[in-house]
């Protein structure tokens, strides 16, 4: 099975998704959204992601009023977080620049007038977070809007993504296994969770969505089948900000789209042949013929 997401196609057979998690890596600065916009489509990726919340209700209550120390200032929590979001006249311009770059955007609505906010401006799918996979009322949301929804599946039980899948379905869904560490060790990984995803929800796209340092692992998910790949990008890992230690800066990320799309072409069909390089070495080495 596959999905369809704008103009891409994502599922076996086709080439990997990829996708550019900016999340709050723009700091609430509209033009460094657009930096880094243009950052991924010089890559050659297929999207970019953001993450839309409404602070007063997305915000643990117990995280509300902790002080946190901020470019602006020391704020609060909860001020914080109102102050990296985003408001529609701003989400327009960064949309339209998204799409005059070629690239599909959408976001990770963190609450239900997120999932309406997002609809408004006609995002082309919908991403729930893995923090959000357990959250039943945003998950019906989001399948009611009827858009592709790509669920990561970090800090989850299988209970919990057999739940969360009971609620959305499979008709338009693609699976990422994720492992929600910032930055992720490599013994966190757990990749061959990509088959068991795969076999457990027959003709459901599997994707990975990772936060490590590096590209070797995300290279490997592909070679294990992954039909898409997510990672966070950012001008500088030394920028201020939680995500940014996790991310890959520009030239990481133009060797990442390099590297998978070698590595797609290197998988092959399986089916063995005498390929034509073949020829002159067997003319030359092999002794005894067949």
């Amino acid at each position: 099975m596959t999905v369809t997401i704008g103009s891409n196609v994502v599922g076996g057979g086709h080439p990997a998704y990829l996708i550019a998690e900016i999340g709050l890596n723009h700091n609430g600065d509209v033009d460094l959204a657009k930096k880094l916009i243009d950052v991924a489509a010089d890559a050659g990726v297929d999207a970019v992601k953001f993450q839309k919340r409404t602070p007063e209700i997305s915000t643990p209550a117990h995280m509300r009023d902790v002080p946190r120390e901020t470019p602006w200032g020391t704020m609060s929590y909860l001020e914080y977080r109102n102050r990296v979001e985003f408001d529609r006249d701003q989400y327009i311009e960064i949309a339209d620049h998204a799409l005059l770059r070629g690239l599909e955007w959408f976001a990770s609505p963190w609450d239900v007038p997120s999932v309406a906010f997002l609809e408004d401006i006609n995002v082309a799918a919908h991403k729930v977070a893995s923090a959000s996979l357990t959250d039943t009322e945003l998950l019906e949301a989001l399948r009611d809007t009827g858009k592709p929804i790509i669920l990561s599946t970090g800090m989850s039980t299988m209970e919990q993504i057999d739940a969360a899948i009971g609620v959305l379905g499979t008709d338009r869904l693609v699976l990422m296994h994720a492992t929600s560490t910032y930055p992720m060790e490599p013994e966190e990984a757990n990749l061959r969770m990509i088959p068991t995803l795969r076999d457990r929800f027959p003709g459901v796209p599997v994707g990975y969505s990772g936060h490590e340092r590096g590209l070797q692992i995300s290279l490997a998910a592909v070679a294990l089948g992954a039909v898409a790949v997510e990672r966070h990008i950012t001008l500088d890992r030394t920028m201020w900000g939680s995500d940014h230690a996790a991310s890959l800066e520009p030239a990481g990320l133009q060797h990442l789209v390099r590297d998978i799309r070698i590595v797609e072409t290197a998988l092959g069909d399986g089916v063995k042949r005498v390929f034509p390089g073949e020829l002159a070495p067997l003319a030359k080495l092999r002794r005894v013929a067949a």
